[in-house]
């Protein structure tokens, strides 16, 4: 889950560039492990200006490689390093959903470069992704510890909220494609083989008009963006067929290994399945989302009745959770608002991963406790989890520092930012920078009231 484009074959020339720089001002670098076995990395320029960025990675599988990393791409690591900035980073001492493993390792990282390095001057959280809820959970739990954080496309619906919306998309698939399968949406015992099923199921479905339909649907409960590759062209608003087959693409290259396999890593972890659908009225599902209308016209020309499938969600079985597992992943993380520091939030508009609709989830909890002033939320018009330039996520940084400078969020408007951008040069921007003012819709299940249905 990390930047797609901003790790291409520039960020290695500009690395290139900027690494004499760097190593002039006589870099300090620290490395080693923590008490429960991560590894940490600490990076200290010469000219280091007081400011520290304490980076968190994004998800790793179980049984993936672990990474460690200071910075989300070779570029911007690089140029921060010139700039006089310092980089620290932890691996966590676990993969998959290492939220808890996070925050002890980034709080234990950042007390070893107090005893190492003297206390900064300024300390900002950051991370993409997963790491972008490790960064607001940061400033959340440890307030006094962080001058600010910018998370980057992150989970700000929060855990809860996140992995109830992945449900009710698997939820909807499983019902209306493959009822009387043996395809597991919770307490998964084969994660392998259940993705493999749920991969067949899909494929099928997705060559027929009537699967495409219902794949569609599923899609939408998700409200999975109808664009999937960065590169490719955004196919217009009412060209459903292609905004289908880009949303089925979002299902089986990146979202159905989460939804059908590693959700069991989850669960492990949380002591059962801390998801649940008593009480979701997915009918009012549908009308939230921002898919809808692809929704119905797609299933008027497949001939299929719409009423007919929402009836069947209605009364299909719910699933209930383990109230136990859903303390343990409210306690990692869910967000409420009561953010004490500055928070600027990075997010590209068609995320399918980790859709943009978590950032109106997140400002929502900060308004409900009147922290607005200190939110702003910054987005990239494109397709793709994480797929900022190097350019943009430094622009979203220097916004944020501009903000502890000056006790004020700047006026600033989306050609402005694309303007910053453009200043930093060809290197650090891939592509053509993309801000965008947007709004983004409202993010489909409860993530304030989390409380269990009895």
């Amino acid at each position: 889950m990390s930047n797609d484009i901003g790790k291409i074959a520039l960020s290695a020339i500009l690395a290139l560039l900027l690494g004499s720089h760097a190593s002039g001002q006589s870099l300090r670098t620290q490395t080693g492990a923590l008490s429960d076995g991560a590894q940490y990395i600490i990076d200290v320029p010469g000219n280091w200006n007081g400011t520290l960025l304490v980076y968190s990675h994004g998800y790793v599988p179980p049984g993936y490689p672990n990474v460690l990393a200071d910075a989300g791409d070779a570029a911007s690591r690089m140029y921060l390093l010139s700039q006089g900035y310092a980089l620290a980073g932890s691996s966590f001492a676990t993969t998959g959903w290492a939220v808890r493993d996070a925050f002890v390792d980034q709080i234990g990282v950042l007390d070893l470069f107090d005893a190492s390095f003297g206390i900064p001057k300024r300390t900002i959280t950051w991370g993409h992704s997963l790491g972008g809820l490790i960064s607001a959970g940061l400033v959340q739990q440890f307030p006094q510890r962080f001058s600010g954080a910018l998370p980057m496309c992150g989970v700000l619906a929060g855990s809860v909220g996140f992995w109830n919306q992945g449900l009710d998309s698997a939820f909807a698939f499983k019902t209306l494609l493959a009822p009387a399968s043996g395809l597991q949406l919770v307490n998964i015992t084969n994660p392998l083989a259940n993705l493999e099923l749920a991969e067949q199921i899909l494929s099928a479905a997705q060559a027929t008009p009537r699967g495409r339909a219902r794949i569609a649907l599923a899609a939408a409960l998700f409200d999975t963006p109808g664009w999937f590759s960065p590169l490719s062209p955004e196919p217009q608003a009412t060209d459903y067929a292609s905004r289908e087959a880009n949303q089925f693409l979002w299902l089986q290259q990146i979202d159905f290994p989460g939804a059908f396999a590693f959700r069991s890593e989850l669960e492990a972890r949380a002591g059962g399945n801390p998801s649940w659908n008593n009480g979701i009225n997915y009918a009012k599902q549908l009308d939230l989302s921002k898919d809808a209308d692809e929704v119905r016209v797609l299933y008027a020309e497949s001939g299929l009745s719409l009423t007919s499938d929402l009836e069947l969600l209605a009364a299909a079985p719910r699933i209930d959770a383990d109230p136990t597992a859903v303390e343990y992943l409210r306690g990692n993380i869910a967000l409420d608002g009561e953010i004490e520091v500055p928070v600027l939030t990075l997010h590209t508009t068609d995320d399918g991963l980790v859709p943009v609709e978590d950032e109106q989830a997140y400002k929502a909890v900060v308004a409900r406790t009147g922290n607005n002033d200190l939110l702003r939320e910054l987005f990239v018009h494109r397709a793709g989890h994480c797929s900022f330039t190097p350019a943009e996520q430094l622009v979203a940084l220097q916004t944020l520092i501009q903000r502890l400078d000056n006790g004020k969020w700047d006026a600033v408007d989306s050609q402005q930012l694309n303007q910053k951008a453009i200043d930093f040069g060809l290197f650090l921007n891939v592509v053509r920078p993309g801000f965008v003012d947007f709004e983004p819709h409202r993010f489909l299940r409860p993530f304030d009231d989390i409380t269990l249905p009895h």
